[in-house]
């Protein structure tokens, strides 16, 4: 038992390795052919084996990586937000689940690339992902034979994106995860906003805006319009601006240059002005 351990968490290992080892394809044969050039057949047997047939459950992967790390971030301060996002994996195949030409944050356009799903928690001093799932196109969903020979379990549909991270919201508040600021872009908070407040959960919420999007700043009164009753039985609405309008009326020394990491050549950095709003639609 022992040596099966041992065993699986070298090829564990191989595999991290192969990932993060440079070069385009990341399937195992090129990365058995990087990791062991003099055996490179027997390596290629030994990570298909574990990759494809070996029983692991990545949710045990994921609950134990934060039962280990949440108490070493914890010591730093607490949670304080949660973040939805998604990430692009860029994928030269057409064989690899869930793998379509869409749009692919890593590059900065549509490309022939992976998209996962996830829920992250954070401090100041770090973050950690706690829950992780592979966006299915529906055309890889309402395909049986590619499904069959890819081997997607038959009872993962197709979903959106907002669908799959609201999923992993409710899994995190039933889990009793500490609770934090909800992060998320236009994309996700959109479809999540409503559906988060209709399951009663409390949390704050906070997403970005486009620019279409329209809201009152704070301590703009409501104006009476005369219109008849609304569904809360009140005739006031607020006077809506879009995000464009609203910080285009801002003046110029509301506006600060902040630096928020050190790229690839130099520090990247924008202007950045803070108002409170209300009332965003």
């Amino acid at each position: 038992m022992l040596s099966g351990t041992w065993t699986g968490l070298a090829r564990c290992a191989t595999i991290c390795t192969g990932l993060m080892l440079p070069g385009e394809r990341k399937s195992v044969e090129p990365m058995a052919a990087k990791t062991a050039p003099a055996r490179t057949a027997a390596q290629h047997q030994s990570l298909l084996h574990f990759v494809g047939v070996a029983s692991w459950s990545d949710e045990k992967v994921l609950a134990k990586v934060r039962e280990m790390v949440l108490p070493s971030m914890t010591r730093h301060g607490p949670i304080e937000a949660w973040l939805i996002d998604d990430t692009a994996f860029p994928n030269q195949g057409t064989h690899s689940v869930g793998v379509q030409h869409q749009y692919c944050g890593q590059l900065g356009k549509e490309a022939n690339c992976q998209v996962a799903v996830s829920l992250s928690i954070a401090n100041h001093s770090a973050s950690l992902p706690v829950a992780y799932r592979l966006y299915l196109p529906k055309e890889w969903a309402e395909d049986d034979a590619r499904r069959d020979k890819a081997g997607v379990p038959l009872d993962i549909g197709f979903k959106t994106k907002p669908e799959i991270a609201l999923d992993q919201i409710r899994w995190a508040c039933k889990a009793g995860l500490p609770r934090g600021v909800a992060l998320m872009d236009a994309a996700y908070g959109t479809d999540i906003a409503a559906a988060y407040w209709h399951d009663g959960v409390w949390s704050d919420l906070c997403r970005r805006h486009s620019a279409e999007n329209s809201g009152m700043a704070t301590g703009a009164g409501p104006k009476r319009r005369g219109k008849p009753l609304n569904n809360t039985g009140r005739r006031d609405e607020p006077d809506l601006i879009s995000v464009k309008q609203l910080a285009l009326d801002l003046p110029k020394h509301a506006w600060r240059t902040i630096r928020w990491r050190e790229g690839s050549a130099e520090w990247l950095s924008s202007r950045f002005a803070r108002v409170r709003v209300s009332g965003w639609a």
